[in-house]
C-alpha cells in the first residue's frame, strides 16, 4: 500500500518556512498580546508607549496654538475645492502656500468630514505621529527582536522636538510618516527581492515629497545604497528594479507638480515662495537649494538660518538653541552605530541586520550633515525627521552593544557599552545644566540622569568583573532612564504649554526664536466653529503665527525682517475687520495686505478671502498693477492696506498708485478704498 507523503510547508521567497495564518479570534488576540514567540512583555509594552505618545501629543488640544498660515489655507480649502486642491491661502485662490499641498489635504480632509476646528485639524497628526512610533517598533523589532524595538519606539515617542511638532498643523508628522512608509517597503524589498515593495518604496518617498518636497529626498541616497547592496536578487535584476522604482517614485513626487504648472497662470493661484509662478522653481529655489545654500533665485529663502536654529557648522545640533531638541541620544547613536558595523564583521551581502544598520545610520547621517550645514531658513522643528534614525540606533545599539558586552572579549567590547552610557549620561547633564534655574523638572531630571548613568556604568563594570548577570540587568534599565530622563523632561514641558505654530520648540527657551513654545502664535478657532465662530476664533490683535514681534510688523516688516515691498503688513484690528465686512459689498475678496502672516489671521477671524500680494515674505510677485486694476474694475476687491514706504519698483508703483486713485479709510492707517 503506498503512502502519501505531506504536501511541503509552504516557504517564504528568502527559504523561511510560512507560517499558516491565524484564525480571526486568533489575530484579534494576538493584537493585544503578541506572536507567540515574542517576551509576554513585549506587546503590554508597545500599547504602554502608543498611550503615552498619545497622551503627550494630543493632551489639551484646546490649548494648542498651531500655525496660523497652514491653518488658514486648510480652512480656505474647506470652503473651496479649487483651493484644496492648489493649497491656497484664501478660499478666492489668488495665492498658495509655499509647500506643497499633501498635509493640508490630510487635515482638510478632517476639517471637511468632522467640521473645522482645533482637534479636528490636531486628530490626524496625533494619529500619524503616534503611527511613526509604532511603525519604528515594528521596523526595528523585525531584525533586532522586541527589547531593541521597545527602546527605540521609546526614544521617539520621547524626543522632545517630535512631542513639539506632533501638536502642531506644520506638515513635519505627515512627511516623517510617509518616509517611514518608504523605509518599511524598502526593506521588505530588500529581504525578498521583489519588486514591488520598491515600487510602493518610491510611491511613499514621492507623496512625501508632495508634503515638504527637497526634504522628503534627504534619505533616497541611503534607500539606492542599502537595495543595490542587500537585495536578494543578481545584480542586474537590481539595477532593474531600482530603475523601475525610481519611475514609481518620479510620478508619484511630479503629478502634481507637471498638473498645476501646465494650467495657465490666469486660472490658478500664484505659486507662493516662486519668483516665476511655478512649482518647479518653488522646489529647486525656495524648497530646494536655496534651504541648502542660503541663496537662489528665491529671495524668500536667504538670511534666516541662524535666526532659529543657530549658525551653520558641524556643531549646530548641540548648541544651546538645538542641543535640548534633539541631541539627547546623538552620542550614544554614534558609538552604536559604529560599534553595530563591526559586529556585522564579514556577514553575508544579504545580512538583514547589517541593512537596517546601514539604513538607520544612513538616515541619520545624512540628515544630520544636511541639518548642520544648511545655511538658508532653518527652524528647529525641521530635524523631527531625522529623529527615527537616531531612536533607531538608540535602540539597536542597546541589544548590540548589550549581547556583545556579556558575550564578548572582555578586553575588546567589555569597555564599549559603559563609554556609550558614560558619553550619552555626560552629554544630558551638560544639556541638563544648561537650562539650570528653568524649573524644578529640569533639576530633578539632571539628578536621576547623573545618578542612574553612575549606577549603569558602575554596574556594568562590577557585573563584568564579577560574572554577575542579574547586576548586569539592573545597570541595562538604569543605562535607559539615564539617557531617557532629560528628553522626558522637555517632553513633559511641551505638553504642559500651547506651542507656537511658525516654530514649535520643547523645554525652556534658549533663544533663537524658539523655546518653550517659541514667541507668540497667533490663535485659530477651536471647537467646530470654523473663524468668525465665537469662542475660540482667533484674535488678529495678537500677533498672528510668525517669527517677527509686533512692533516689527508696525513698521511693515515682514517675518523674516524684510521691509514688506511698500504694502503695510500691521496687525488689523478687529473693530477694522468688522468694518470690511460691512462693507465688503460683494466682492471676492475681503481685503489685500503684504504678508500671508497677516492675511492667514484675518481670514481665521473673518472666515473671508484675503489676499496675500507678497506671499510668506513680502516679496514674492504674486500681485502686479495690472493685476491690481482689473480686480478693482470687476469689483472683486475693495480695500488694501499699504504702507508709508516700499522697496521694489512693482509694489512701489502699487502704492504710489493706491494713494492717488483710492480713498483712504480714517478708521485705519494704511487702510484704502478701492473702486
Amino acid at each position: 500500500m503506498t503512502t502519501l507523503a505531506p504536501p511541503p510547508a509552504p516557504t517564504t521567497q528568502d527559504g523561511r518556512h510560512r507560517a499558516a495564518p491565524p484564525a480571526a479570534g486568533s489575530r484579534l488576540r494576538r493584537l493585544f498580546t503578541g506572536a507567540p514567540e515574542d517576551p509576554r512583555w513585549a506587546r503590554p509594552a508597545l500599547w504602554a508607549i502608543l498611550v503615552l505618545a498619545t497622551a503627550l501629543y494630543a493632551w489639551n488640544l484646546s490649548s494648542i496654538t498651531g500655525n496660523t498660515f497652514y491653518d488658514a489655507a486648510v480652512y480656505s480649502g474647506t470652503k473651496s475645492w479649487k483651493a484644496f486642491f492648489f493649497g491656497a491661502l484664501d478660499s478666492g485662490s489668488f495665492i498658495t502656500v509655499d509647500k506643497p499641498p499633501f498635509a493640508l489635504w490630510v487635515m482638510g480632509l478632517s476639517a471637511r468630514a468632522l467640521g473645522y476646528g482645533t482637534w479636528q485639524l490636531m486628530l490626524p497628526m496625533v494619529a500619524l505621529g503616534t503611527g511613526s512610533v509604532a511603525l519604528l517598533h515594528r521596523m526595528v523589532k523585525r531584525d533586532f527582536g522586541a527589547v531593541a524595538a521597545t527602546i527605540a519606539a521609546l526614544a521617539l515617542t520621547l524626543t522632545p522636538i517630535t512631542v513639539a511638532i506632533n501638536r502642531d498643523t506644520n506638515p513635519d508628522p505627515v512627511l516623517v510618516f510617509l518616509m517611514l512608509l518608504g523605509a518599511a517597503a524598502l526593506m521588505k524589498a530588500v529581504r525578498t527581492g521583489r519588486l514591488l515593495p520598491l515600487v510602493w518604496s518610491g510611491v511613499a518617498i514621492g507623496f512625501a515629497f508632495n508634503t515638504k518636497m527637497m526634504q522628503a529626498y534627504v534619505v533616497l541616497p541611503v534607500f539606492f545604497l542599502v537595495y543595490l547592496w542587500a537585495a536578494r536578487a543578481g545584480l542586474g535584476r537590481r539595477i532593474r528594479n531600482l530603475a523601475v522604482g525610481t519611475v514609481a517614485l518620479v510620478v508619484s513626487s511630479a503629478w502634481w507638480m507637471v498638473v498645476v504648472d501646465l494650467i495657465p497662470a490666469s486660472s490658478r493661484p500664484y505659486i507662493g515662495g516662486s519668483t516665476d509662478n511655478t512649482v518647479w522653481d518653488l522646489v529647486i529655489g525656495y524648497n530646494g537649494f536655496g534651504r541648502i545654500f542660503g541663496a537662489s533665485s528665491s529671495v524668500g529663502s536667504q538670511g534666516n538660518g541662524a535666526s532659529f536654529g543657530g549658525e551653520a557648522g558641524l556643531y549646530r545640533l548641540f548648541n544651546s538653541i538645538m542641543g535640548g531638541q534633539i541631541s539627547w541620544l546623538i552620542p550614544f547613536a554614534i558609538i552604536a552605530l559604529i560599534g553595530g558595523l563591526v559586529l556585522c564583521g564579514r556577514a553575508p551581502r544579504t545580512d538583514a541586520k547589517r541593512a537596517a544598520l546601514l539604513l538607520w545610520g544612513g538616515w541619520f547621517v545624512l540628515h544630520y550633515l544636511t541639518f548642520a550645514l544648511a545655511e538658508g531658513t532653518f527652524h528647529p522643528y525641521y530635524v523631527t525627521a531625522m529623529a527615527p534614525g537616531v531612536a533607531a540606533l538608540a535602540g539597536i545599539g542597546a541589544v548590540m552593544l548589550y549581547g556583545a558586552f556579556r558575550q564578548g572579549s572582555a578586553a575588546k567590547w567589555g569597555w564599549v557599552l559603559p563609554t556609550a552610557i558614560a558619553a550619552g549620561t555626560v552629554w544630558a547633564v551638560v544639556l541638563l545644566q544648561r537650562v539650570s534655574g528653568s524649573g524644578t523638572i529640569y533639576t530633578v531630571a539632571e539628578v536621576v540622569a547623573g545618578v542612574a548613568g553612575a549606577v549603569a556604568v558602575i554596574g556594568l563594570l562590577l557585573g563584568l568583573f564579577t560574572g554577575r548577570q542579574r547586576l548586569t540587568g539592573i545597570a541595562a534599565l538604569a543605562a535607559v532612564v539615564a539617557l531617557l530622563a532629560g528628553p522626558a523632561a522637555y517632553s513633559a514641558s511641551a505638553v504642559g504649554s500651547s506651542t507656537n505654530g511658525t516654530n514649535p520648540t520643547a523645554g525652556p527657551s534658549t533663544g533663537g526664536m524658539g523655546g518653550g513654545g517659541g514667541m507668540g502664535g497667533g490663535q485659530r478657532p477651536s471647537g467646530s466653529g470654523g473663524p468668525g465662530g465665537g469662542t475660540g476664533t482667533s484674535k488678529s490683535g495678537s500677533a498672528p503665527s510668525g517669527s517677527s514681534s509686533s512692533s516689527s510688523r508696525s513698521t511693515g516688516q515682514s517675518a523674516s525682517g524684510r521691509t514688506a515691498g511698500g504694502m503695510g503688513d500691521t496687525q488689523v484690528s478687529s473693530a477694522t475687520i468688522t468694518y470690511l465686512k460691512q462693507h465688503q459689498d460683494g466682492a471676492t475678496w475681503l481685503v489685500a495686505v503684504a504678508t500671508d502672516q497677516t492675511a492667514s489671521s484675518i481670514i481665521l477671524e473673518s472666515g473671508e478671502p484675503v489676499i496675500s500680494m507678497g506671499g510668506w515674505s513680502g516679496s514674492d510677485n504674486a500681485m502686479t498693477l495690472a493685476k491690481l486694476k482689473s480686480l478693482v474694475k470687476s469689483g472683486k476687491l475693495h480695500y488694501i492696506v499699504v504702507g508709508d514706504s516700499g522697496q521694489g519698483s512693482s509694489n512701489s508703483e502699487i502704492s504710489t498708485w493706491v494713494k492717488k486713485n483710492g480713498t483712504a479709510v480714517s478708521t485705519y492707517s494704511g487702510l484704502y478704498r478701492l473702486g
